[in-house]
């Protein structure tokens, strides 16, 4: 299920390395994206975002891409972690289910990894209300990617 590395790092530290990351992609800034939890052994994620006023329909309810784009953070997050930080993993599917309509406010996102394979990964995730509702899941097949090797820069 996981890859191995030289030293697997605890779920505190992976935690530690997203709330402590210097830069991250625009789009976490912008649905607000907090990690709250990593479960690495059960392949779990919780999520906390908050959807914009802006983000809307005429209804009154988050547009469905604003949606798909927490369940998709939910998810890609899952398969990071999955792949203990070594692996980006570039959606290759997506699908989502709408539940019920989704106010603006903060929501909770659970991502989870179904199955790591060599040449495919499975997650889905569910987003979850300010009451703890359900409002939509989802799914994808992502395509594991290596990272290239980083090495530390030497001074001198």
């Amino acid at each position: 299920m996981n890859v191995e590395v030289s030293q697997p790092r605890t779920d505190a530290e992976v935690l530690a390395k997203f709330t402590q990351a210097k830069s991250r992609p625009a789009c976490s800034d912008t649905l607000g994206l907090e990690v709250l939890s990593i479960d690495q052994a059960a392949g779990r994620v919780r999520i906390k975002m908050v959807g914009q006023a802006a983000w809307c329909n005429p209804r009154g309810a988050l547009q469905g891409g604003f949606v798909t784009a927490m369940l998709d953070e939910a998810m890609a997050i899952a398969g990071i972690v999955a792949g203990q930080m070594a692996f980006a993993v570039p959606t290759l599917e997506l699908k989502t289910t709408f539940l019920r309509p989704c106010p603006a406010g903060p929501v909770e996102a659970e991502g989870r990894l179904v199955k790591w394979g060599n040449k495919a990964a499975f997650l889905e995730a569910d987003l979850f209300d300010s009451d703890g509702k359900l409002v939509a899941r989802a799914t994808s097949t992502v395509l594991p990617t290596p990272l290239p090797a980083r090495h530390p820069r030497a001074d001198g």
